[in-house]
């Protein structure tokens, strides 16, 4: 049995790393994955976190699972809104299906 989600992914620059948690924990969400990344977009190569790597050069990706899409769309604007004029970034949200997750799909499971 799985339980259906909506899978939030944010990609931006390291130094917003704090501000972005604390979006994403005002708005109700219960947890989130983030770990360093790199590539390349419009606004150039970005570093993968690496050492010998300013944190200024480096890119995090943050997942927020949530159980309807009017979370993740209220996450996703205000972190947009108020950072993407000035900083690089990406936002995008997928359907997802929860297989395990005791605290996402409660103590009974999914």
């Amino acid at each position: 049995m799985s339980k259906k989600a909506n899978k939030l992914v944010i990609v931006t620059e390291k130094v917003l790393m704090k501000k972005v948690a604390k979006i994403i924990d005002d708005c109700g969400a219960t947890g989130y994955t983030v770990v360093d990344t790199g590539g390349k977009g419009s606004r150039n190569v970005r570093s993968t976190g690496k050492p010998n790597t300013a944190d200024t050069d480096s890119n995090v990706k943050f997942e927020v699972l949530t159980e309807n899409r009017e979370m993740a769309e209220v996450i996703a604007d205000k972190v947009a809104l108020k950072y993407f004029t000035d900083f690089a970034g990406i936002i995008y949200i997928c359907e997802a299906e929860v297989l395990y997750g005791r605290s996402f799909c409660g103590p009974e499971g999914c």
